[in-house]
């Protein structure tokens, strides 16, 4: 679990670095950011890492219908992550449409896993992107809506997101955590 918590608050530091130190984050300059970026890859390393080897302490066990919740969440997740870097109506409705994807990830996975390696990372998460909106919000005023997005980039986001979204589910399977009920690869 150490591993996990140090993975966690790495994250948790070198994504609040800039708000909550703007000065020092500013007097590092372009090399700040690559410092970061490090940081960030680190505490991933340290999360994966930190979350596979956590013994397990269940602290409760999740209805298997949580489980198309969860799915239905991901999908959400998946769709609205894209919809951050491709601009399109609901980005226009969302202020922060990645933060928002992982504020729902993190809440997807937090209904299906009991555990309390799975309370600290995904609840850690959680209120990280919580904070991050917090201090965004804050420190800068809204953003000017984009024009609508052509019905084409909707339609592409959506169908990216589904594919996406299978892709995740795979991959959860080849590791050992199947996420569709009614069976495995």
């Amino acid at each position: 679990m150490i591993l996990l918590v140090l993975g966690l608050a790495l994250w948790i530091f070198a994504h609040l670095f800039k708000r909550l130190m703007p000065d020092a984050r500013a007097e590092m300059g372009d090399k700040g950011k690559g410092l970061v970026a490090v940081a960030i890859l680190a505490s991933i390393v340290l999360m994966v890492i930190g979350y596979r080897a956590a013994e397990p302490v269940f602290l409760w066990f999740p209805p298997p219908f949580l489980t198309h919740l969860n799915n239905l969440l991901m999908l959400l997740a998946v769709y609205l992550f894209a919809v951050s870097g491709a601009k399109t109506r609901l980005s226009g409705i969302i202020r922060h449409p990645q933060l928002t994807a992982v504020k729902t990830w993190a809440v997807a996975h937090l209904l299906v896993n009991g555990d309390l390696a799975s309370v600290i990372l995904f609840g850690g998460l959680l209120a990280w992107a919580v904070v991050s909106v917090i201090l965004i919000n804050k420190a800068e005023p809204a953003p000017a809506r984009p024009a609508p997005a052509p019905i084409g980039k909707e339609i592409g986001v959506a169908v990216a997101a589904v594919v996406v979204y299978g892709l995740i589910g795979m991959v959860h399977g080849w590791l050992g955590y199947w996420p569709f009920p009614g069976g495995g690869m």
